[in-house]
């Protein structure tokens, strides 16, 4: 399938395993990307973010992480590192590369920047991208790191985007899964505060 937002690329539901193939391919080793999106307007946090690796090379390290949009040079660009994975490691295979278990805070209906660097390898490896359908798309070569802020080149195509998605997710989405109630609804129902319904019901 072909690199479609809200699927495989910027804020989606459940994670893409397929290939997303077409577009373009741009090179990722010794580099870092940014493509900008816009979070859901429920959405208060990120569990899960992932970059689609389109070739089988050596090993190297590569970081993801979340820029506030808030960029010094064009209005809206990459700028504040807010979060970051670290140094994770790629294997030597082709495929999506992906770090879960994350409990990145955000804000609703805000535009944030999903960045991507990856060290560098004898062998180029690439990233699958787009250059439409997308709200931006940015790179800085010799990257080592993600940096802070991004500082990038302004924008570098204002319609495109990039093969990194995050996985999101609400309040009470969480709540419910593991409470099977939102707390509010809790509160509402029995009038108790959340520690006597535990009592009462006897759940941790």
């Amino acid at each position: 399938m072909a690199l479609v937002l809200g699927t495989n690329s910027g804020f989606v539901t459940t994670a893409p395993t397929a290939d997303p193939t077409g577009g373009v391919v741009l090179t990722a080793d010794g580099q870092s990307k940014v493509t900008k999106h816009t979070s859901p307007a429920t959405a208060t946090s990120i569990t899960e973010i992932g970059w689609w690796c389109d070739t089988a090379t050596e090993a190297a390290n590569y970081q993801l992480g979340l820029y506030a949009a808030d960029g010094g040079v064009v209005p809206g660009e990459a700028g504040t590192l807010l979060f970051t994975t670290g140094d994770q490691a790629k294997g030597t295979t082709a495929g999506w590369k992906v770090v879960t278990g994350l409990n990145w805070t955000i804000s609703p209906s805000t535009a944030y920047w999903l960045g991507q660097q990856l060290d560098g390898t004898a062998t180029t490896t690439q990233i699958d991208a787009e250059s439409t359908n997308g709200a931006g798309r940015d790179a800085l070569l010799t990257q080592t790191a993600l940096t802070n802020p991004y500082g990038g080149g302004g924008l570098a195509d204002i319609d495109g985007m990039v093969a990194i998605y995050v996985v999101w997710a609400s309040t009470s989405t969480s709540i419910k899964t593991i409470n099977g109630l939102a707390k509010a609804s809790v509160k509402t129902v029995n009038g108790l505060a959340i520690a006597s319904v535990k009592t009462f019901n006897g759940l941790a």
